[in-house]
Parts: structure tokens; C-alpha cells; sequence
């Protein structure tokens, strides 16, 4: 069956011309030239003009790196920005749903409530995947967006290829594989499937390896089709100059960033094997990701008792199958050190 992305569009997104800002109008604006359409301040202090409403050199080197066109790419002002566009282009508030796979990412559910939406939960079998049974079962002609998180948080998993692959052959609607920690797994990102799938919607994040999680840039790959849809919605200037300048020099650097991934994944190795040595941890799941869960005895003693020693972990003991769990993120070495002789102490 063929997939048709106007008959998910909601019907006021279709019908709505997008506002066109003065640097929309004016795409040139590189060149030298006397700007006095936008109504600016015309002293130059480095950010005195409007950004690239398009963020054209950012998205153009994105675009290369994942063999994508520039017009398959949507930035937003971090992921939560672009998460919130794609439900409020594709969801009626009141009438459709989505579908979440708890435990996972928490801002799921909290957008969907902000926009009316129903948030239909199925919750991940007890080795933290999928069940596709489910979730066709709960999903009906209203189920416009399904969310996966993979590699998964506060898990760490990254969900089996079959499993995804039956989901977006099977789900009606939209699926939004978010890829905040795609970095740091062994799997490719689904970012090579765009072509095989309409449906697919990728998200990721420079906040995450590239370290960037202060200056806010989140990243939607798609079809364009899907983009098209998503920029007519989008405020004019979401991404601003200085986000767009830092971002660009930082993904640039290959070299850099390659470095402190891998600096990063041997130290997800080392706590792995030290967290085994510590008397009350219980189980360590294995981690695709920039951070470990830990089953514990107690979760909520040892986060106190950790917090007591100036170390600030997650407790995640509150999401579904995953109780007395701390997750861990992974530090420098030093810090992995004072972590690992904190818990020892205890």
C-alpha cells in the first residue's frame, strides 16, 4: 500500500501559507550588500543581523555526512523543538494519538499532553524491546505518531533491526526513530533507510558526542515531503546565529569529536567491568549508549548516599521495569575514578 503523507497532515497545516520572514525573501544575504529590509539595528556587533532562517551551511554539511539532500533536513532549537513540530503537524488535538514504549524518553508524553494528543502507552517486553503485537493491536486509524528510542533511554538498548523494520511496514502512520545517542552504538543510523521508508522520520541531537548541549540544536532527517511539511510551522528564526556558527565549527570537527566518542566508549567499558566488583549492584544492562543502568539494591538509599559524596546520578526507580535502577552517565576518567571509589566505599 502506498503511503500518502497529505492524508496525515492535519487539515489547518495544509491549508496554512507559512509566514515568509525578510531573509526568506532574501536569500543572498553573504553578499555585500546594503540590508535595510528587515528592520535591524545597523551597527554590526557580530549578531546584529537575523540568522539564516534555513541554517543553509549548517544543513548543507549535515546533509554530506549523512548522504541526504539539504532539503531532507530540519533543525530546531534542540530535539524537543522539532519533536514538538511534528506533533503539531501531524496530531488533532483531541482526536488522534500516539504511541510510546515506556520506559523510554519522558518528553514524549509531556508534548503530548501539552498538545491535546492521546498518548497511548505499550510498554517494552523485559529485554527492553518492542512487542510489535502490541503495539499494532493498540494502534488505530487515529495513531499518527509512533516514538522509538533507539539507542533507548533510560535503557541503553538499541532495538533489534527486524523489529523496527516490521514496525515501519506495518504502523500506519508516522515512525520517529530518535537517535539522541546513535553516536556511541554499533548500529548504523536509520538515516540510510529514509529512501526505503516515507514513514521514517530520524532524529538526533548535537547534544549528546558533539558536547554541544548549551547552545540547543536538534535534528529531524526525512523525506522531503515531511520537511516541507514541518517548515511551514517552524518559527521564522528558531535557530539562532551564535547555535549555527558554534554548530558548524563543531561538526566540522571530525577529528575532535571522533576522539572524545571513542575516549568516551572506553570509559563505558571500564565502569561496565567496575560496576560488576560493587557488592550492591545487582545487574548492569549493556549500553549502546553515553551512560550505564544499574539494577541496585536500593536505588533510592544509594542515590542519597552518592548525592552526600557530591556525585549527582539519575534515579530512575519511577519508569516501568526499571526498578531500584541508577543510571549512570559516563564521565571523564577522573570522574569514573571518584564514582567507582565512592561506590566501593559504600
Amino acid at each position: 500500500m502506498a503511503f500518502e503523507i497529505d492524508k496525515l497532515v492535519r487539515t489547518n497545516v495544509k491549508k496554512l501559507k507559512p509566514y515568509s520572514s525578510a531573509r526568506d525573501e532574501f536569500k543572498d544575504f553573504d553578499k555585500e550588500m546594503v540590508f535595510l529590509d528587515a528592520n535591524e539595528n545597523p551597527f554590526n556587533n557580530g549578531v546584529n543581523r537575523y540568522p539564516d532562517p534555513q541554517q543553509r551551511s549548517l544543513k548543507d554539511v549535515l546533509a554530506s555526512k549523512q548522504q541526504l539532500s539539504p532539503a531532507q533536513v530540519l533543525l530546531g532549537n534542540g530535539s524537543d523543538e522539532v519533536l514538538d513540530l511534528i506533533f503539531r503537524a501531524f496530531c488533532e488535538p483531541k482526536i488522534d494519538n500516539v504511541i510510546t514504549l515506556p520506559p523510554t524518553y519522558g518528553m514524549y508524553k509531556v508534548l503530548a499532553e501539552t498538545n491535546d494528543v492521546a498518548n497511548r502507552e505499550v510498554l517494552l517486553t523485559n529485554d527492553f524491546e518492542p512487542n510489535v503485537t502490541d503495539i499494532l493491536k493498540t494502534a488505530d486509524s487515529k495513531s499518527k505518531l509512533l516514538f522509538l528510542c533507539s539507542p533507548n533511554n533510560p535503557t541503553g538498548n538499541i532495538f533489534k533491526a527486524e523489529t523496527i523494520v516490521q514496525l515501519l511496514e506495518n504502523f500506519q502512520g508516522l515512525v520517529v526513530i530518535d537517535e539522541a545517542y546513535i553516536d556511541f552504538a554499533t548500529a548504523p543510523s536509520w538515516t540510510e533507510k529514509l529512501t526505503d521508508y516515507p514513514n521514517l522520520i530520524v532524529t538526533q541531537t548535537l547534544s549528546k558526542a558533539y558536547g554541544l548541549a548549551g547552545i540547543r540544536l536538534g535534528i529531524c532527517y526525512a523525506s522531503e515531503e515531511i520537511i516541507s511539511v514541518l517548515n511551514k510551522i517552524k518559527p521564522p528564526y528558531n535557530v539562532n546565529e551564535l547555535t549555527q556558527k558554534r554548530a558548524l565549527e563543531r561538526v566540522l570537527d571530525f577529528r575532535g569529536v571522533k576522539n572524545e566518542i571513542n575516549s568516551i566508549l572506553e570509559e563505558r567499558d571500564l565502569l561496565f567491568k567496575e560496576l560488576l566488583q560493587v557488592v550492591f549492584v545487582k545487574k548492569v544492562y549493556t549500553s549502546n549508549a553515553n551512560f550505564v543502568l544499574v539494577k541496585v539494591d536500593d536505588a533510592n538509599a544509594r542515590y542519597q548516599e552518592l548525592l552526600e559524596k557530591g556525585i549527582v546520578i539519575r534515579n530512575r526507580s519511577t519508569q516501568p521495569l526499571c526498578e531500584n535502577t541508577l543510571r549512570f552517565t559516563v564521565g571523564t576518567s577522573s570522574e569514573n575514578k571518584k564514582l567507582i571509589k565512592a561506590l566501593k566505599e559504600l
